[in-house]
């Protein structure tokens, strides 16, 4: 499929927009004549309106390569960090070690902070809020040699002998970087699996993430930490090891993630809010319907919201385009069906949910800048205009999500000053008298 048409990098700079997101090629800026104004986007008919029940905060994971000093060409590492000073996002999380930074205490009590250093700068030149991911573990940590760093054995836990020592590493670095307001312990319970039971070890993972707490609050009482950021993995009903009642249309919730998340609740000694992680296609499955993947997100939301209070964030999330669509981050699908499970996550209450990977890379999600580590990078990719009109209005709490009962397929979000609409189908159809290609986006931000 052709990779689309560059998109405006700051809502501040945009009047009326209307921007096609499926069809068009990337590259620089056509030298063609400016093109009229589209028309306003008219949303009358058989809409029904579903107001935000209260603000879903935004943000950003940058992972290995990610507008780094080092690396990137300088005009494109501009332009991506044009975009994302654009209201990209409200929080910027960053990992202790691993995805973009290097080992933290190659030795005990040796530290090396250069490259989180570096990162913590993007995050205050950018102008947004500071979380940290603590994983991955230094690997005299985990059984490996003191001064030597194997990335092959990232994903190992630590030993329970140094558990304490993540702990005190934990607190040092929210002691170092007074920025951080929140951090989530471990990612995707690496490491934490028993063969012999076939399931996750989630006393071991509660047992570091209580030792972790109560260092993070000792040094830091104002940082905010949650857990247990697993993996809600989905099934084929009726298959082993899958929920009897947690199902939709996207499948069966694996019962063995579910066990983590009442285990962890039972047992920590304290939580200021839930991370979880979830694709929404079924494991090893090609992804399925976007309204079915979707309602993976609200289900499971609601789901946790049966169990705890706390503020539940998507630490990560994968919504998957249909068979035979483009998945890569330049996609018109991958952006159009993200945008269907931002929807979800706004109708049922989520406190805030991350974009893995910024800047393009290789995994199945969409991305915000094209590779800054070539001269032409650092441009907008297909969802970059309409989650940056959201980013600010989802945190404010003032939008509503619109769906035609008689046109499925259509989404969009209303706010005071503009909306933004979505075909979440692989044909064509109208907005009005308006047609809309597959998959394409449209932002109108109208001035007040």
């Amino acid at each position: 499929m052709p990779a689309p048409r560059p998109l405006l990098a700051a809502l501040a700079a945009l009047t009326t927009a209307l921007v096609a997101c499926s069809t068009g090629s990337t590259g620089t800026p056509s030298a063609a004549p400016e093109e009229a104004p589209p028309p306003p986007i008219e949303l009358e008919g058989d809409w029904t309106w579903t107001p935000q029940p209260g603000p879903l905060e935004l943000g950003v994971t940058h992972t290995q390569k990610s507008l780094d000093e080092s690396g990137s060409d300088p005009e494109a590492r501009r332009r991506g960090i044009e975009i994302l000073s654009a209201d990209a996002a409200i929080w910027q999380n960053h990992h202790l070690m691993g995805f973009g930074t290097s080992n933290p205490e190659p030795e005990p009590g040796e530290y090396d902070w250069d490259t989180l250093d570096q990162r913590m700068r993007l995050t205050e030149q950018t102008g947004q809020r500071t979380m940290l991911t603590l994983c991955c573990a230094p690997d005299w940590m985990k059984g490996g040699e003191e001064g030597e760093t194997d990335w092959d054995e990232l994903e190992e836990a630590p030993l329970p002998e140094h558990f304490d020592d993540f702990a005190r590493l934990a607190a040092e670095a929210v002691t170092r970087y007074p920025q951080i307001e929140r951090v989530m312990v471990w990612n995707e319970l690496k490491g934490f699996w028993h063969d012999e039971e076939n399931r996750w070890d989630y006393e071991g993972y509660t047992d570091l993430y209580n030792r972790v707490y109560r260092a993070v609050k000792d040094a830091r009482p104002d940082v905010q930490v949650g857990g247990p950021y697993v993996v809600l993995i989905s099934l084929d009903p009726g298959a082993r090891d899958t929920s009897p009642t947690v199902t939709g249309p996207w499948g069966a919730a694996d019962q063995r993630t579910l066990d983590v998340i009442d285990y962890w609740l039972e047992h920590n000694v304290g939580a200021d809010f839930l991370a979880v992680d979830a694709a929404s296609n079924k494991r090893d499955q090609d992804g399925p319907d976007p309204l079915d993947g979707a309602r993976k997100y609200a289900d499971l939301a609601n789901w946790l919201h049966q169990r705890t209070d706390l503020p539940i964030w998507w630490a990560e999330y994968y919504p998957q385009v249909p068979a035979g669509e483009d998945d890569d981050p330049k996609s018109p699908a991958n952006a159009a069906v993200n945008l269907a499970a931002i929807a979800a996550m706004a109708e049922s209450g989520t406190a805030g949910a991350l974009l893995w990977g910024p800047q393009e890379h290789d995994l199945e999600s969409p991305a915000l800048w094209t590779d800054a580590t070539q001269p032409d990078g650092g441009q907008p990719l297909p969802l970059t205009q309409a989650w940056q009109f959201l980013v600010p209005r989802l945190a404010a709490g003032d939008v509503e999500i619109g769906r035609s009962p008689t046109r499925p397929h259509l989404l969009a979000f209303r706010a005071p000053d503009g909306v933004v609409v979505a075909n979440l189908s692989g044909d064509d159809t109208q907005l009005g008298d308006q047609p809309l290609a597959p998959w394409e986006i449209r932002v109108d931000h109208r001035d007040t």
